[in-house]
């Protein structure tokens, strides 16, 4: 699947950081390769805590309370829903530049 991910990036982040997309890129590695896993439901619990706990937890090392963290991802669902497709990659882009962590992706 060919997708020019940092141009959907830029749709919500003019500025986009090339070298945080790239890192955020190779996180998801093999996720990105089906359509179904390179996107995020917003609507899917389970989906919303793997997002919580695997990325904002594990990798970006946040320690803010999980209702703090829903919020910030539920600010991310407010910012993408006039789009149909949330890519993953631009997700955990918005994410981690609200918590300003881009720099732990590059």
């Amino acid at each position: 699947m060919a997708e020019d991910w940092a141009a959907d990036v830029r749709k919500y982040a003019s500025n986009a950081d090339d070298m945080a997309i790239a890192g955020i890129v190779r996180y998801c590695g093999i996720a990105l390769q089906k359509r179904d896993s390179s996107l995020v439901s917003f609507t899917d619990k389970e989906e919303v805590a793997r997002v919580r706990d695997n990325f904002l937890k594990k990798k970006l090392g946040l320690t803010n309370s999980d209702a703090e963290l829903d919020r910030a991802i539920e600010t991310v669902a407010d910012q993408m829903k006039g789009d149909r497709t949330k890519n993953r990659v631009t997700v955990y882009y918005l994410l981690a530049e609200h918590f300003g962590k881009l720099s732990a992706m590059s």
